[in-house]
């Protein structure tokens, strides 16, 4: 079935820890020069490196219009404080965040804060949807035009629109309101991998990008369907999930073209999410995964983001944008609006602002 959404993109810009922002600045402005919808940057309690958020919140000012995505860990870490820095990154890059879900598993990362052991993965996948869940409500405990500003008064917020969000979770509670007002898209992207595992319920329940690794066209098409079908039984719009296959990309090598015999373009290495070529034959790979409608787009991750990202976005995105596949501008200013996602309505002003 051919594709009816536009294709999306994306890259992860991390790699070996660098403690220079110019380093993050500049690849973030290189996939920009892409127009691609967002670069991620992975983070994790397992090895050193600088916080992403933080990082990501440096490059919001010296970029306009790239989405900003740090993986964020919701182990170990306060529902209440993700929340309220996420929604500090929307308002800094003006409506360019979001956050990539992610757990804590091990023994070591666990002894870093002392506070709890380590934990099965389902139950914080659980945890991690709670988070999810409770930063919903919190971005939403302020109404859009919550604050006043009326120096005559001194009336700086309107409280009869600021709510109590009252979350019970399994492992924590949150009462609100939030101390940072509803950020500029209302929720920032939530991106989850949800090609299966403890994740995959998660990711169907809260995310707006999924994640899914796949071997086959075929095989991506068969896991998203999944996800959409599992978030229809959480009463979600399953059109308003966008689905992007992980790619691990390893351009150094040349181009590699099709053997004879074979019609279907270049594969895929080893039989995994791995590609590795050059950058004509992923145009060829993205294109034909795109038409057949396997997924709605691509989450790139360069084996060497100084070079390889570079390649992406001169070789294969240009090719791509030559082919009139991808766009070359921005239509919108905001992340939501780069994915084709709505602003989300807030749960708790009156039904008629709703409308």
């Amino acid at each position: 079935m051919p594709a009816t959404h536009a294709l999306h993109l994306a890259a992860e810009i991390g790699g070996p820890p660098h403690y220079d922002a110019s380093h993050y600045t500049g690849l973030a402005r290189l996939a920009e020069r892409g127009a691609l919808d967002f670069v991620t940057l992975g983070d994790s309690f397992a090895r050193p490196g600088l916080d992403a958020l933080a990082v990501l919140s440096r490059v919001a000012p010296a970029t306009r219009r790239i989405g900003l995505v740090p993986t964020v860990t919701t182990t170990h870490t306060e529902p209440f404080h993700v929340s309220s820095a996420v929604a500090t990154l929307d308002w800094v890059s003006r409506g360019r965040a979001g956050w990539s879900a992610e757990v804590s598993t091990t023994e070591t990362e666990a002894r870093l804060f002392g506070r709890r052991p380590a934990a099965p993965a389902a139950e914080l996948w659980r945890e991690a949807g709670d988070t999810a869940e409770a930063g919903a409500r919190l971005w939403d405990s302020w109404e859009d035009d919550a604050e006043i500003r009326d120096v005559s008064t001194g009336r700086f917020i309107d409280r009869d629109k600021l709510h109590y969000v009252d979350f019970e979770g399994a492992t924590f509670s949150v009462r609100g309101p939030a101390i940072v007002p509803r950020p500029p898209q209302g929720h920032p992207v939530t991106v989850i991998d949800g090609t299966g595992g403890p994740g995959q319920e998660t990711a169907a329940r809260h995310a707006d990008v999924v994640l899914v690794r796949a071997t086959t066209p075929e095989q991506a098409a068969g896991i998203g369907a999944d996800v959409r079908r599992r978030a229809a039984a959480y009463g979600r719009d399953p059109a308003d999930l966008r689905v992007l296959v992980a790619l691990t990309v390893d351009l150094g090598d040349a181009e590699t073209g099709s053997e004879p015999g074979q019609e279907d373009g270049p594969r895929l290495a080893a039989g995994g999410s791995y590609y590795r070529g050059g950058p004509v034959d992923l145009a060829e790979l993205i294109t034909r995964w795109h038409r057949t409608g396997a997924a709605d787009g691509f989450h790139l991750t360069p084996i060497t983001p100084a070079r390889d990202l570079e390649r992406i976005v001169n070789g294969t995105v240009a090719l791509l944008q030559h082919r009139s596949l991808f766009r070359t501008f921005y239509p919108g200013g905001t992340l939501r609006e780069h994915l084709g996602l709505a602003r989300p309505a807030n749960r708790y002003a009156p039904a008629e602002e709703r409308a």
